[in-house]
Formats: structure tokens, sequence, C-alpha cells
């Protein structure tokens, strides 16, 4: 049982980065993205108006907060020196920025960005105004392929997602409505969770429990990202379902095309062109595959059914820290990427979730599969196949 990543896991990338600065016209690295900044340090935070950056040099690691933060950070190990400025706009976060890079006797730096994203009202200044500034995307390069570490945690993800679907499906009837069925089931299966790892469980999020399991129902599932409509469950409802759960920032995705009472002969036959198209993305996945061949292959059989005029998206996305995470699999991909890049490699952990939506219902499973060095690995076992997703 997984529950967070071990100390060893930073030490390693902390380790690779100074590699990359050593090689670089650098005598830095900066991150600004809240994600990036997490996967380095172990600092988690929410990205607003107030930027936060991380300087690593080859024996510092510095951080720069908004005075909000400095109680949330001190206590971090691997943080050499936090720096912070009260609040914006009346705080000057990027001087106080190159302050700490004037302090670590640094003049040029590669950055992830030009200073800290514009979110929530934010405005600038550059951080090239004051320092040499290179480009660099490290982080998001290295979090493609994940440790062994990195998959544990997906997969212990994995497991309460699964126990939120089954509430999920056992909680569904008709005349109840998808909001309070959504709640109750990432109640009980949270409970159940956070009951089960006790103080284990690293706490990663605000107000809401650590499982997730919900979904959109009857016309809203024609639309990929549809909202819960305001309306409670009839006999003959399509649902899109969704659930996963957060092991120390990690997530899986599972998701369910499912029907209330009795479906018809026309949602069983999108319902199993749909399975079949999945059941064909998953075969063809494994290393060394392009990525783009397995949105490829989906999309010749889409037009041999008939039906490319009822898919609205690529076949699916790596998943990890973040819920949607690059390589994308998608027919494009090898128009950006080549050699090592273009292909899959162990490591990688995809969404599989081929989707078909006619005018009144959208038909989609998602299940989170690793790649590892001889083929894959299910991470999600939920059932997939059409009187298992009956309720």
């Amino acid at each position: 049982m997984a529950t967070q990543l071990p100390e060893r896991e930073f030490d390693d990338r902390l380790a690779e980065i100074r590699t990359k600065i050593a090689d670089s016209d650098a005598e830095a690295g900066v991150w600004f993205g809240a994600t990036s900044i997490e996967y380095l340090s172990g600092f988690h935070h929410i990205q607003t108006e107030r930027p936060v950056a991380l300087a690593v040099t080859q024996d510092r690691l510095e951080i720069t907060v908004p005075r909000l933060e400095v109680e949330r950070v001190e206590p971090n190990p691997r943080i050499d020196a936090v720096h912070n400025y009260f609040d914006y706009p009346g705080g000057k976060p990027i001087e106080v920025v190159v302050e700490m890079l004037d302090g670590l006797g640094v003049d040029a730096v590669a950055a992830d960005a030009d200073g800290a994203p514009g979110v929530m009202g934010y405005e600038g200044p550059s951080l090239s105004e004051f320092v040499d500034v290179e480009d660099q995307s490290w982080v998001d390069r290295m979090r493609w392929e994940k440790t062994d570490a990195e998959v544990d945690l997906i997969r212990e993800s994995a497991k309460w997602a699964n126990l939120g679907h089954r509430y999920l499906a056992d909680y569904t009837e008709v005349g109840a409505h998808p909001s309070t069925v959504s709640q109750r089931a990432s109640t009980d299966a949270s409970r159940a969770m956070l009951d089960t790892l006790g103080d284990t469980y690293s706490v990663r999020v605000r107000g809401s429990g650590p499982v997730h399991a919900g979904y959109i129902s009857g016309e809203e599932t024609a639309l990929p990202h549809g909202h819960t409509p305001n309306e409670r469950l009839s006999e003959g409802d399509v649902l899109i379902t969704g659930a996963s759960a957060n092991v120390d920032g990690y997530n899986s995705e599972l998701e369910r095309t499912m029907f209330v009472g009795d479906y018809t002969d026309e949602q069983e036959h999108y319902f199993e062109l749909m399975l079949e198209a999945q059941d064909i993305a998953i075969d063809a996945l494994g290393p060394g595959v392009p990525v783009s061949d397995v949105d490829q292959v989906v999309w010749d059989y889409f037009e041999e059914q008939g039906v490319t005029d009822l898919a609205q998206h690529h076949v699916g996305h790596n998943i990890g820290l973040g819920g949607h995470e690059p390589p994308y699999i998608d027919r494009g991909w090898d128009e950006r990427y080549d050699g090592e890049d273009a292909t899959m490699a162990p490591g990688q952990v995809y969404t599989i979730e081929p989707g078909l939506y006619t005018e009144k219902f959208g038909y989609r499973h998602s299940d989170t599969i690793a790649i590892t060095e001889d083929g894959v690995e299910w991470l999600t076992h939920f059932p997939r196949d059409i009187d298992s997703n009956t309720v």
C-alpha cells in the first residue's frame, strides 16, 4: 500500500535537474509553475495572483512565497531558505525573486516561464527585465515517465476510485438527483479511505475528501465536458461517470457509460462501438509504439463504422500529478515530436477514453493503463460490459 512518495524520489529529481543546469549556460533553474514546484520540492500550493518561485542551484534550494505561505513552507526539509513578500499588488514578488537570485550569486537562469503566470489578475513584470533568462521545460518532460514509486501511488488512487465508483453505482436509482448521489458516494468512499489509511495518508485536499465520484446524466452526456443537470434520474437515462482519488497528489481516472433501467437497441449499438474502440486502443499500447498510431487505429475503426462525425476528441492522455499531462494520444503527436519522444515508454500512464457523442447521448469509458517494459498494466478494474453498467 503506497500512500506517500519516498524521499529518494526528490533526491533523484533534484540530481537530474542539477545535471541539466550544469549542461546549460544558466547558473540556476527557476520555476513558477505550481506543479513543477511541487514535483521538485514537495511543497504544494494553490496558484493564485500571488506568485511563488523556486530556485535551484548546485547546492541550494530556495523559494519566494507570499507571507501567507511562510508557515506552510518553512517545515519543508528540502528547502534551504524561504523569502517572502507581503501580498500582491502591494508587495513586489518578482523583485523579491531577484533579491533571492542575487543572494545566490546568480545572473543567468533557465526558467519555466519569463515570470509568474498571469492568473487571477496578476500582471508582470517579466523576470528578464532583471536577469538573463533562457527557456526550459525540464520538469514537464521528466513527468512524462513515472518511476515505480509514482506508479504505485496511481495504482493506490485507482483502488479507491474503484470503491467510489462502486458506491456511485449502488446509490443510483430512478428519482435520485445526480448531485446528491455523487456527494454521497464521494463522502462514503473518502471516509473509508481515510479510516483505512489513517496517519499514513498525506493530506492533499481542502474541505473535501480524497475520493471524488460523480456523473453527468441525460442529454448532458452528449457533451464531453457536460455539466450535472438539475433533473432527477429517470428510466432510460444514460450516465457518464468519473471517479478518482488523490494519493499524495497523484490521480487516476475511471469513467464508465451506464444506463438507468433498460437500454435501447440504439444505446447498446453505440455502447458496443465505444467499447470496441477502447479495446482496439488498449491492444495497440506498448513500449516503443508511436503515440499517434494509437489514435490513428481508433480513427480507422470509426471510419470503418461510419461514425467519425460522432467523435469529438483524441483517445487519451498521460496522467499523474496533473489530470491531463503529455504525451497526448493524438494523431498529431508525431507532427510535434520525433525520435523517442514520439513513442510510448515504460512509466508512462495513460487514460484510454475514445468516445462517441450522438445528438442525444454520449458514450465513453476511461481506464488508466501503465506502460511497462514488456506491455501494459491495467490500473483501473471496474467492469466494462453493458450489463455490469446497467443500474
